[in-house]
C-alpha cells in the first residue's frame, strides 16, 4: 500500500471513529510520542495531548453531537509528516479541515487537526479506494 493510500486510511479512521462516538478509537489515532495540538471550531488552541483528548472526550460524550461525514480528502507527503486536507460535511453547513500525521512506529498518528467554516466544496472526485463513509 502507498505511503498516500495508508495516510487517507488513518484521515478515514479519525472521521470514522469521530462519527461513531468512538473514543478509544479516537485516542488510538492521536501520537503519543509528538506535540499534539487541535483547534475545533469556534475553541482556542488545545496543546498537549491530555488537553485534546479531554476535548474529544467532551465531544464525543455529546448525546446532540452533529453527524459528521468527510469528503474531498488529499493528501501530501512530507518525509515522515503528512498533511490531509478535507471538508467536512455538518447538517448546519460545511467546514474545511487540516489534519496532520506523523509516522510513528510505523504507522500514521495524528498530530493536529484543525477545522473552520467553509463554503460548498467543490464536486467531489472519485475516492483512490471505496469510501466506508457511504
Amino acid at each position: 500500500m502507498s505511503e498516500n493510500i495508508a495516510v487517507l486510511f488513518a484521515n478515514e479512521a479519525f472521521y470514522l471513529a469521530f462519527a461513531g462516538g468512538d473514543f478509544e478509537a479516537m485516542d488510538e489515532l492521536w501520537s503519543r510520542e509528538g506535540l499534539v495540538t487541535c483547534i475545533h471550531p469556534g475553541w482556542n488552541l488545545l496543546s498537549g495531548r491530555e488537553d485534546v483528548m479531554e476535548s474529544w472526550v467532551a465531544i464525543l460524550a455529546n448525546p446532540n453531537a452533529t453527524r459528521i461525514k468527510y469528503r474531498n480528502a488529499a493528501a501530501t507527503l512530507f518525509g515522515e509528516l503528512a498533511l490531509v486536507t478535507c471538508y467536512e460535511e455538518l447538517e448546519q453547513g460545511f467546514l474545511i479541515a487540516t489534519n496532520i500525521f506523523i509516522r510513528e512506529d510505523g504507522t500514521w498518528k495524528m498530530i493536529h487537526h484543525q477545522a473552520g467554516a467553509s463554503p460548498v466544496p467543490p464536486e467531489e472526485e472519485e475516492p483512490d479506494f471505496p469510501d466506508t463513509m457511504q
